[in-house]
């Protein structure tokens, strides 16, 4: 088996052979959020069955694609689907997508998210961009051998989402009167949602947001020195004394409709990239 670094050789030259651009950007759109990529014209779709090395994707609305064109007048990768601890991956599978956008050029990771809320002055359907966060997973995907081609040893994480995209963030939502808010997102493995316990824990311990995917990308995107704007969408209320069973269709309808405004932020944010 070749190691890492020639997997993602591999994977990159085969993306190039199909698109030969170096995008400005790579982008994760997560559940409910596919319909950025009608944004992006001069579009080359690839499935991910035709990149070497590239996982499937198994949960609900992830079509498994990568969509390659132009989003905001700039170059773009965009997952359309990606890939979740809770599907069996392990966290080095779950990244290597943002490897493969760092070997094909791009020196930012746009990372969308939908996550339930734990800050009981956030509605449903309000978009957060991430400002920090914390790895409940039990992993990371640093753990081993280190190769010093993909990245240093020890990265420093203090600002692992970038500030000047935050600013920007929230200077585009400000002029498009998107509700916007900013905060921490914490990331647990799942595929269960959490008890009324776990959801007091939670937010006791500093999150406001809690989803299953997001941080192992930030951490690789940090480690390959790539800048990180986060975004999270709302998508239901994970208040522990008004806690309900969640309705997994409701929380799809939420980020849909939700989606409208975060095609805007995205696309907006590229274009100024």
């Amino acid at each position: 088996m070749p190691d890492l670094f020639d997997q993602i050789q591999e994977a990159a030259t085969a993306i190039r052979a199909k698109w030969p651009h170096a995008p400005a950007a790579g982008i994760i759109l997560g559940t409910g959020l596919g319909k950025l990529t009608e944004d992006i014209s001069d579009q080359t779709v690839i499935p991910y069955e035709a990149i070497p090395h590239f996982p499937r994707s198994t949960a609900p609305t992830h079509k498994g694609q990568l969509v390659c064109g132009v989003l905001g007048g700039k170059p773009v990768v965009v997952m359309e689907g990606r890939f979740h601890f809770y599907e069996g991956y392990t966290l080095q599978q779950v990244t290597f997508p943002v490897r493969v956008m760092k070997a094909l050029g791009a020196g930012a990771l746009v990372v969308s998210n939908a996550c339930g809320g734990m800050n009981p002055q956030w509605n449903k359907g309000d978009l957060m961009l991430i400002e920090d966060h914390i790895n409940l997973l039990g992993d990371n995907p640093l753990i081993g051998p280190n190769d010093d081609r993909l990245g240093d040893r020890f990265p420093d994480m203090c600002n692992c989402y970038d500030r000047a995209l935050l600013k920007l963030g929230r200077q585009i939502a400000t002029d498009e009167r998107i509700v916007c808010h900013q905060g921490v997102f914490v990331a647990v493995s799942g595929p269960n949602l959490e008890t009324r316990a776990e959801y007091r824990f939670l937010r006791g311990i500093g999150a406001d947001v809690v989803g299953m995917s997001t941080v192992p990308e930030v951490i690789v995107a940090v480690h390959a020195k790539m800048r990180v704007l986060g975004i999270s969408v709302i998508t239901d209320q994970c208040l522990p004394d008004a806690l309900e069973p969640v309705s997994i269709p409701e929380i799809i309808a939420t980020a849909n409709e939700a989606e409208k405004k975060l095609r805007v932020l995205v696309r907006r944010v590229v274009a100024q990239l």
